[in-house]
This record gives structure tokens, C-alpha cells and sequence, in this order.
């Protein structure tokens, strides 16, 4: 991978986790580091859906592809968002 696609991952990939952290109602309790990566994870996992399913190379934007991302990237927020149990 050239730095150029390291880059415009990471690029796209704080817009899918922001999205998704938008998407998830309430306050979340984690950084930015860990909202970037889950969004990083969720673009290449979302693209790889997309691909399969043969929606991800269509004339424009790619609306369907963005729209799995953006809700892998707000169930990885979620789930690491989930509450914890404090023990005494």
C-alpha cells in the first residue's frame, strides 16, 4: 500500500467514525484514537461487504457502500462503548 492509500484511509476513515458516533444515541465514553480505528476497520470490512454484494464500483457515489460502513462503524462504537460494571 502506497502512502497516498495510507493516508485517504485514514482520511476516510475518521469521516466513517464520526458518522458512526453520531449514528450511536448518547454520550459515548471513548477517544478519538479509538473512534478513528474503528472507523478504519469498519471502511476496509464496509468496502469488502460491498464488493461482495457488487454495490461498491457504481457511477457516483457509492451510497450503499458508505451506508454499511457508517452502521459497522456505529456497532463497533457501540459495542465498545458498552456500559461497565464497576465491582466493590
Amino acid at each position: 500500500m502506497e502512502i497516498s492509500g495510507i493516508v485517504s484511509a485514514i482520511i476516510i476513515g475518521i469521516v466513517v467514525g464520526v458518522l458512526g458516533r453520531l449514528v450511536v444515541p448518547g454520550r459515548q465514553h471513548i477517544g478519538v484514537v479509538w473512534t478513528i480505528v474503528i472507523g478504519i476497520v469498519a471502511a476496509l470490512i464496509g468496502s469488502a461487504i460491498a464488493s461482495a454484494v457488487g454495490v461498491a464500483d457504481t457511477k457516483g457515489v457509492d451510497w450503499i457502500e458508505w451506508i454499511i460502513q457508517v452502521a459497522l462503524a456505529a456497532l463497533g462504537i457501540a459495542a465498545l462503548d458498552r456500559p461497565r460494571t464497576h465491582r466493590r
